[in-house]
This record gives structure tokens, sequence and C-alpha cells, in this order.
């Protein structure tokens, strides 16, 4: 034998045998990255997790990919047919790797022709590596010849390991159709907005025709390119016998009718709700581990997170916001102030803030622009997209093409009227709804767990059932007149009535501040601060200072709406839940949800509290418009709130089976309502909840009686009827006559709305005490009842220099 050719020899066994030890050294994982059988039999392929309704419908995903897992009997036989005759037509009778394609690749190199070689095995096994690694197909043609050896022995232990079905479920749950969609399932909801197994025949072609170049075939951007290879996936099908020619000819000439819908953070059911959960689910997945020791990783893992929101409600309760804000919106940028851009006159320190938070601004300093470069750039016209209320029913619409600079995209956009919206079950804790604001992609705020505000006399009720609690009876006759605390005057009542007598129950139902003065005097506001702070357990700080009777604690609505629930649930507070568990891409349970219930009154109590709320709804009521304009029927216990200057409007209200509240405002305090009419709660918080109720009351299917009652505790023979007449001088009964102006929450202290000091403010003259002054009624400079802080107080209403 020639030397040349036991040469050849040499290097062919040679060759050969070192292939074979490579590969054995890969298949005993020495080299390189080879999954266990373990890994195989469960891939860990990055899964979205999943944010389930009361339903189970999808609300949204967190997600690095946005992928999901289904099962082979959930998918179109349109799907399997055209994927095997597109894909691999001997899928049945290989063993992974098709050695008649595999031969064939160097003839077709040697002539310059491309061929698909790899098996869908063989593109599953490389679609594992990558989620395993985070590596893609190499385009150097060494790196992909040495990519292709796991490949080969990973494809083997997939056929050995799975049947042929399951290989094919493993392949359309991993494959990709751009736009950072991944799996068959998640392809058929974003193009077409179908369940997989309802693909129609050209729907499943166009899917499998995207496998070959998700971005050169998206129907989105090349639709006569998608088509094309739709048609060639077809025309494959024909030959593989799979369908007729005349189906095949039909499907063809069928346009593409796509129903794009990716899941978008931005939209979707509850998206400030579903921005609050993310939150406490990163901290959840740092807290509990996996059976490797790891932590959960909510973007990766395919969590499933149910909760209690109902779809249904949510949606009403969308509604009712965009619905109630889009009509104030007008009523607010009327007014003077707003209209001409006086609010902003003396703002330049708070406008250079909201510029510095902008990412223009920040863009703008990376790019190494100078100041001067970027103050010229916030006062030039530019075209921009803003938000603007057009529809409440198709929030899309609201984003509108414009002209302005951006500094005036900015007082714009800060005068635009935010709100918080929640309702649930008083009795299991369930949330129901949750809205946090007026658009989650122009504001990200949520104004429900995170906002805290002055809550106005939504406090109230708190103060009156201690008084309850001390003795007070709900029909006592106590005096409408001025105040003195300390150095504290109030003088007389929102609206401007005082003198007279009005039961308690009236007070509350009109809501005066005179009576609700009065009633802290005799209970003491040390005492009332801790029932407020220990017994009702309210996270954020209750001042030991009388002004806490007007409502000047700065609090969530969703803790508002905690300490409510003891009112409906029968002296008991639940913690409102919002999830009920959470499950692992397997369906193991994780973790389960149980509301925390605490008692802190008397069944009793509550339920003459609830009668006593029932008022506020009554004819002469500060919520009375709930009746007489929105119509609203049954049993319903509730308080407005109206904070200084109309900073804040707020409504708390429930019946026997739903508690929900509303607060609007402006991001900023001094962007506010210039009258009470238009400010206070009873017009700015109250109409959301109505809206909602309306809606709920008209769904049967919610199963939301307006006709439940509720129940009288049994110790009580006879039901609870209170005279809320009064002898108060005219003007106290009109309907809606607001509560908590400037006027009422006003110290005699020297102080702006800000801390600043003010210069010609008229001040009222504390009132003498007709008797000594007793030990809960110390002098101003004790802290035990006034604040070294003036601000702790309600503010005096600013030096008003605009109409």
């Amino acid at each position: 034998m020639k030397k040349s050719v036991k040469l050849l020899w040499w290097v062919f066994g040679g060759g050969l045998a070192f292939l074979v030890i490579l590969i054995l050294l890969i298949n005993l994982r020495l080299i390189g990255h080879m999954p266990s059988i373990e890994e195989l039999e469960n891939p860990r392929t990055a899964l979205a997790s999943q944010v389930l309704a009361e339903d189970g419908t999808v609300m949204g995903k967190y997600l690095s990919v946005d992928r999901s897992n289904i099962d082979y009997k959930d998918i179109s036989k349109n799907v399997i047919n055209a994927l095997l005759a597109t894909e691999d037509r001997g899928f049945y009778e290989h063993s992974g790797i098709s050695a008649k394609g595999t031969i064939a690749i160097p003839f077709y190199l040697l002539i310059g022709k491309k061929r698909g070689s790899s098996t869908i095995t063989q593109q599953l096994a490389l679609n594992l590596q990558a989620d395993a690694e985070g590596k893609q197909r190499a385009r150097n043609f060494f790196a992909r010849a040495f990519q292709k050896l796991p490949e080969w022995v990973i494809s083997i232990k997939l056929e050995r390991n799975f049947t042929k079905e399951e290989i094919i479920t493993l392949y359309l749950n991993t494959v990709t159709f751009g736009d950072n969609v991944y799996g068959i399932e998640n392809g058929a909801r974003t193009f077409f907005s179908k369940d997989p197994s309802r693909l129609s025949l050209e729907e499943a072609a166009m899917l499998v025709g995207m496998l070959k170049g998700p971005s050169q075939f998206n129907p989105r951007r090349n639709p006569q390119m998608a088509r094309d290879r739709r048609n060639t996936v077809i025309e494959n099908m024909i030959d593989e016998g799979y369908i007729t020619k005349a189906e095949g000819e039909a499907a063809k000439n069928r346009p593409i009718v796509l129903r794009y819908n990716k899941i978008d953070h931005n939209k979707g059911l509850a998206p400030y709700f579903r921005e609050v959960l993310r939150a406490e689910l990163k901290t959840w997945c740092k807290e509990h581990k996996k059976a490797d020791g790891t932590e959960y990783n909510l973007y990766r893992d395919g969590l499933k997170i149910y909760t209690t929101i109902n779809p249904r409600m949510q949606l009403y309760a969308e509604e009712a916001v965009a619905k109630h804000l889009k009509d104030l919106q007008k009523s607010f940028a009327q007014q003077s102030n707003v209209k001409s851009g006086k609010v902003w006159d003396k703002r330049q320190k708070d406008l250079e803030s909201f510029m510095k938070e902008s990412d223009r601004y920040k863009q703008m300093k990376d790019d190494e622009a100078t100041d001067e470069e970027i103050k010229k750039a916030f006062s030039t016209p530019v075209k921009m997209k803003v938000f603007a209320w057009r529809s409440f029913t198709e929030p899309d619409l609201n984003d509108i093409d414009t002209v302005m600079t951006p500094m005036d995209s900015i007082k714009y956009m800060r005068a635009v009227l935010q709100a918080g919206f929640m309702a649930m079950d008083p009795e299991s804790g369930e949330v129901k709804a949750w809205v946090g604001g007026p658009n989650f992609r122009y504001f990200k705020n949520d104004h429900v767990y995170k906002t805290k505000r002055q809550v106005g006399s939504t406090f109230k009720p708190f103060l009156y059932c201690f008084a309850l609690m001390n003795g007070f009876s709900p029909n006592a006759m106590l005096p409408n007149e001025p105040v003195t605390i300390g150095n504290w005057t109030v003088s007389r009542n929102s609206e401007g009535s005082v003198g007279g007598s009005i039961s308690m129950a009236g007070a509350l139902a009109k809501s005066l501040n005179l009576v609700s003065v009065y009633l802290i005097k005799q209970i003491g506001a040390k005492a009332f601060a801790d029932f407020a702070q220990n017994k009702i357990g309210f996270e954020g700080k209750i001042p030991e200072y009388p002004s806490i009777a007007l409502g000047t604690p700065e609090l969530s609505l969703f803790e508002m709406l905690r300490a409510y629930t003891m009112f409906p649930a029968r002296g008991v507070i639940t913690k409102p839940i919002y999830i009920t568990r959470i499950e692992d891409r397997n369906g193991n349970i994780l973790e389960t949800s149980v509301p925390e219930k605490r008692e802190v009154i008397s069944e009793t109590d509550s339920y003459t509290m609830v009668k006593m709320m029932e008022g506020v709804t009554a004819a002469g009521g500060t919520g009375a418009r709930l009746r007489f304009r929105f119509n609203i029927p049954g049993e319903i216990g509730g308080k407005t709130g109206t904070t200084n200057d109309n900073t804040d409007g707020w409504f708390l209200g429930y019946t026997p089976q739903l508690l929900a509240g509303a607060w609007v405002g402006c991001e900023n305090n001094y962007l506010r309502f210039a009258s009470t009419a238009l400010g206070q709660g009873a017009n700015t918080g109250l109409p959301i909840w109505a809206y909602f109720m309306q809606k709920v009351y008209a769904d049967k299917t919610l199963g939301v009686d307006p006709n439940s009652t509720f129940p009288i505790p049994a110790n009580l023979h006879n039901d609870l009827y209170f005279n809320y007449d009064s002898n108060v001088q005219p003007g106290a009964e009109a309907e809606d006559v607001g509560n908590g102006a400037a006027t009422d929450y006003e110290p005699v202290v020297d102080v702006g709305q800000y801390g600043e000091p003010v210069e010609n403010q008229k001040k009222e003259e504390p009132a003498k005490e007709k008797e000594p002054a007793k030990e809960k009624d110390k002098p101003a400079k004790d802290p035990a009842t006034q604040p070294k802080d003036p601000k702790a107080l309600m503010p005096p209403k600013p030096v008003k220099k605009d109409n």
C-alpha cells in the first residue's frame, strides 16, 4: 500500500477515533454543557410567570421571554401537519438524526447550495441548549460544526427518553415567532387572538412558515413575504398528502387576517395592580427557594399567580374612573390659574426638578449636552405624543399627537387629575378591583397602595366610633358651637354654619367639623390617636393632635379600606388579600393565602356605626347625591372627605357585600380645585363609586344584590333608628356642603403651605376659654397637644393672588 494511501487511512481513522472520543467526552459531560437525563425530561426553558384573575383568565405576564407551555392535545392538527411537511418529512422514520440529510451536507457545500439538514429533534436540542446556556445558532462554519456534536448527542437522548408526540410538543413550546414571542400558544394568541387548537389551515401554515425567519416572514412587517412563505408551506402539505389540492388552493387564495394582540404591561386589566404585585413577588422570590436551593426567578420560572381580581368588576372600575375623570378634567382645566398657567409662576424649582426627572433630560445628559443646550431644547416646540381624555372605553384613543415645548408638556401632564379606586369583599378581604391612576402608560404612580394623602372627613367615622365606645349616644344632641383647644380654634363649619345643636348621628351625616372637634375635646386627642394607631392598626403615623378629628393623617386608600372593613364586617378588621395561591410551572402549590382578621369593636357598635353612616347618603347628608343623582338603591354606609383647599377628594362606601373607595387629586397639592362645589369628595370621589356600583348591580352574574341588608346583631331586639334632625342654622342641611375647608383646619400659626412665613395673613383670635383648661387641653407650647412642626396640622389658606 502506498504511503499516501496509508496516510489517508491513518488520517481518516484518527479523525474518526477523535470524533468518537469527542462525542464520548461530550456525552459524559466532560466537555461543554450536556443536559442530564433529568434536565431533558424536565427542560428548564425560560417561562413567563402569569398573573391570573379570579376566573382563571390571564391578566398579564412577567417575562424575560414571552413563553408558555401547552400539551400536544391542545395543538391544532393543521400545525402538526404543516410542521412535518416543511421541517422534517422523515420525522417518524429517523432516531433523532437524519443520516441521509447529514451525509448530503458536504455535497451541497461543494456546489455552493445551502440545505437544512437538522431534524425537528436536532432543532429542539439546539433550542434547549440556547435556553440552558443563553447561546444561539453559531454563524461561523467551524463553530457551528462543533455545535452540531452536542446537538447529535442530545437528539439521540431525546429520542430515547421521549415519544415522537412529546418531542413535537417540546419543540413547538420552544420555537420563536419574533416580537419576543415564544411557543405555539403565545404565537397563536399574539397573531390571531386564538387558542392554538382552533388555528385554521392558513393560520397554522403562516406560523410554521415564520420559523424559517421570524423577522423576515413577520406578517406585520412584511405581509407579502409572509404570504408567499405561507403558501410554500401549504404546497408542502399538498405534496405530503395532508390536504387535497383543492383545499390548498383555497387556503392560498385567502388573505392573511391578523388579530395582533401582544401582551403589553402598559395594557390589559389592572396594570397598576400588576405593578404593585410585581414588587411583592420579587420579594417573595428572594425569600423562597427551589428544590435545588436557588431562588425563584419571577421572569423565567413560569410561576402562576392566582389573584382575587374579578375581571368584570375590574373593567367596570376602570371605566368608572375614566368616565368621571374625563368630565372632571374639563372643569379643572378651565380654572383661571390652570388655564393661564399662573399656577406655575412661583414654581420654578419644582419645574426644574420635574425636568430633571424626564427621560429627555437624562438622555441629553448622557449625550453630554450643556445646561444651556438642555434649557433651549425644553423651550423649543417639538412633535410629541401626550395623554388627553377622548374616550373612557378605548384607552388607546387617549394618545394624541401634538406640538408643544417639553416644558409646556410637563406643566400640562402635571395638571392631569389622578385617582385611586379599590373594591373588596369586606368579609373575606378579597380585592375585586384595583385602579391606581388614569393611564398606566403615562402615569406610573399607584394611588391605591403607595400614595399617602390627608384623608379629610373620611377619618371621622373612627372618631365617632370611639365616642360611641366611650358612652356617647347617636341620638345625643351635641353643640354646633365654636371650639377652642389650647391655642387652636375652629369657629365655624366648612360651609359657614355655626350655632344650634344636632344629634351625633346627624353631625356625622352632615360632616360638621365643629361637632367633631367638640368630640375630640371630650374624649382626648391622645386617647383617640392610640385607638387609631394601636387598636385599628394604621401603619401610617397618627399624631396625637386635636386636628386629627378633621382628617389630617396621611394614609393610603388601601389602609383606609382595610380599616373600614370593621363597619360592614361586624367589628372585625380584615386585611385585604389579592393572591389566593402561587404555583410553580408544574402546578405544584408553593403558597396559599388566608385573610388576617382581628376583632376591634363589638358587633353592636359596628352595626350602630353602619346605621349612622347610612345617614351620609340620606337626604341632607354630604353623600345624598348618591341616591338622588345616581339612583343607587339599597343599604349603603359611607363617608365623603375633602381636605384643605379642596386638594384631595374622597369617598368610601360599602354595602353588605362590597366595600369600595375612591380618591381624586393631583400629584402636587398646589394643583387643586378653586371651589368646594367642584373639589369636595362628593363631587370627585363619590361619582366614581356610583358609576362602578351602577355597573355592578346591573351585572346579575356577579351576584351583588342591591336588596341585601346588614345583619342585625342578635342582642338587638329592634332595629336602630336615628334622629338626623337639628336646629343648626340654615345652610348646614344643604346637599353636598363639603367638609374640611381651610378655615376649619387652620391652627393659629403664621405659616404658609410649605411652612414659609406668610405676610399680611389674616389670623383668627382664639376665643377665651370660659373655664380653666383641663389636663388634656394643655397650652400650645406643650408638645403633647401642639406639634413642634406646624406642618403636622393642616396648613392655613395661602394668600390668593389670582382669581
